[in-house]
């Protein structure tokens, strides 16, 4: 037997030195960090939107070191959250046109739960199999991982990375179209962390709450008129309406503008508020007379925080009034709460897409037409007169499509631009469709008066390229 001793530096040089499976290890956690990167380069543009989402990311992957101590677990939950949260973003951009903010988790309800899982009900056995099949792969990697971070300078990166975030957001503050693009999810998301952060802190959920410190001064509710012969009452929210003439050099059809006139001939102006937005904008200010913009930068999501806490609006001062009143929604009643939202706005019967009998919120004019025909047929018979709000969906963006081309069969393109032509064609659909329905209310219900309200929730998304350019 020969025994060879090595000297003490030699030895220490052969334990320390890494093999083949250390290699194998380290280039593991190095591919999981560079998938993240990889990720992040595809989904953000510009070198701003760039550095704020690896910022994002850093801090993500400091977090979780410093709770786990291992970079391997920390790339891979980072990895995960970063591809959940992009994935979220571009499901509700598909939806509101509004990529993921702060204030979507900040501003958790049961309605937004159960109107995600209504709308995709497949994706809770997607998300359920994704949460099974990551728990042996995270105890994979926290059994590979060669590498060990001590959690105070985890903490230490976690800090600096939360500095960077706020340094950039307040150096290039998010601006308010910038959700509306539907690109740079991570970096948008961190800056409306920081904005609405600031929002809360220095003026709280409503900024006008600053101007009134006492609350607000409501008048006294005023009564009503004994034995009075009231109207049945329409209002009808008619999707992205405006009279188009209001733009320079567009040609329209011969008896265009009719439908903008009262049943006296007169052309009428009804100013409600939608703050260059969507469409729950002006039904927030239509039904309870309140401005959406003294939500500040909260307004998005005013019909979710004012569910439940509305004392005043046109729906109940109708309802003292001896009104029922009635509303058919064109979509899932959870949308943005918007079911809870209404009822506290003074609505007594809230009827959603899903009771009406559709699976598709886009449906012709006549279709919710007909809907209100059946419910003043079925409620008029009751006691008290009927308030009904309406809304019509078929002049909804995009116009790149022709849609439903069998209900204008005769139509003649005036000669614009195939987008303007087509959102001319579906307003003079919605003309011809409600000429049928007003005949129709004359005919079944000789007896009865109505008062019918129409008005465009705000101006169609073009109007920016036709108006002020």
């Amino acid at each position: 037997m020969s025994l060879t001793v090595l000297p003490l530096h030699e030895d220490r040089q052969a334990v320390a030195a890494p093999g083949r499976g250390w290699w194998l290890r380290a280039g593991l956690v190095v591919t999981i960090y560079a998938a993240a990167g990889a990720l992040l380069i595809l989904t953000e543009y510009g070198p701003f939107a760039t550095a704020l989402s690896f910022l994002t990311l850093a801090f993500l992957a400091f977090v979780a070191i410093a709770i786990f101590g291992r970079p391997g677990i920390g790339g891979m939950l980072s990895l995960a959250l970063i591809a959940a949260l992009i994935a979220f973003s571009q499901f509700k951009y598909g939806i509101l046109q509004l990529t993921l903010t702060f204030l979507d988790f900040l501003i958790v309800d049961s309605d937004t739960v159960s109107f995600m899982a209504g709308m995709f009900p497949r994706q809770r056995a997607q998300i359920m199999l994704a949460a099974v099949l990551s728990v042996p792969a995270l105890w994979l990697i926290w059994r590979f991982d060669p590498f060990r971070v001590r959690r105070l300078f985890a903490v230490a990166g976690a800090a600096l990375s939360a500095a960077g975030i706020v340094a950039l957001s307040i150096a290039a503050p998010e601006q308010p179209w910038e959700p509306f693009q539907g690109v740079n999810h991570i970096s948008n998301l961190a800056r409306s962390g920081v904005a609405a952060t600031s929002q809360l802190v220095s003026d709280g959920w409503l900024e006008a709450a600053a101007l009134a410190p006492d609350g607000p001064r409501l008048p006294p509710g005023s009564g009503c008129g004994a034995n009075a012969n009231r109207p049945h009452i329409i209002m009808m929210l008619d999707e992205s309406s405006f009279d188009i003439r209001a733009a320079p050099g567009i040609k329209v059809p011969a008896g265009y503008g009719d439908f903008f006139k009262s049943i006296d001939g007169q052309q009428r102006t009804f100013l409600a508020e939608a703050t260059g937005g969507p469409t729950w904008y002006t039904e927030f200010n239509v039904l309870t007379g309140l401005s959406a913009r003294s939500f500040g930068k909260m307004k998005f999501y005013l019909t979710r925080i004012a569910a439940g806490r509305i004392a005043r609006g046109l729906p109940q001062a109708l309802r003292r009034c001896g009104y029922r009143t009635f509303s058919l929604y064109p979509t899932y009643g959870n949308f943005l709460g918007a079911r809870d939202f209404q009822r506290s706005a003074g609505i007594d019967r809230f009827i959603d897409m899903a009771e009406m009998g559709v699976s598709e919120d886009m449906q012709p004019d006549t279709f919710y037409f007909e809907q209100a025909h059946r419910l003043i047929a079925r409620e008029r018979a009751a006691e008290g007169p009927l308030f009904t709000f309406v809304y019509l969906t078929a002049n909804h963006f995009p116009w790149t499509s022709v849609y439903r081309p069998d209900l204008t069969p005769d139509w003649q393109a005036p000669g614009n631009t195939p987008e303007i032509d087509e959102y001319i064609r579906r307003q003079t659909m919605t003309a011809q469709a409600y000429k049928e329905f007003v005949k129709r209310l004359q005919t079944d219900f000789p007896d009865d008066s109505f008062l019918v309200v129409r008005f465009g929730d705000h101006q169609p998304a073009i109007s920016h390229r036709l108006m002020e350019p």
